[in-house]
């Protein structure tokens, strides 16, 4: 698992990010158990406390959960880590659009744009 890290944004949303791409993505599924936080912690070159705190806003969506004692699992809807990183990609999708057009660039702008990035 890469835990390479943006250190110009926040860690614990890239943390969450990482783990709903995975999940998402079909490389982590309903029930597997995660690493440590200590681990993660490790191979991010974070604090423990700030994987902690990542782990527990996934748990309050409900995208992974802890069992006392056991470690931290996959939530058995792996459809909420779908949820939430769609919800991302569409947050993110309008920052850029905001920022091209703050630019000055209108729709047909921004479109050649995109299709000049991702064909070449």
């Amino acid at each position: 698992m890469d835990w390479r890290l943006d250190k110009k944004r926040p860690i614990c949303p890239q943390i969450c990010e990482k783990l709903c791409v995975l999940i998402a993505s079909g490389e982590l599924n309903a029930g597997d158990r995660l690493m440590s936080v200590r681990d993660v912690a490790l191979n991010a070159g974070v604090t423990p406390n700030t994987v902690q705190k990542s782990f527990e806003q996934l748990e309050q969506q409900g995208v992974i959960f802890s069992k006392r004692g056991s470690g931290w699992y996959v939530s058995e809807n792996i459809g909420i880590a779908k949820e939430v990183l769609n919800s991302l990609i569409r947050s993110k999708t309008v920052n850029y659009l905001n920022d091209m057009q703050a630019l000055g660039l209108d729709k047909k702008e921004i479109i050649e744009i995109i299709k000049e990035f991702r064909y070449g």
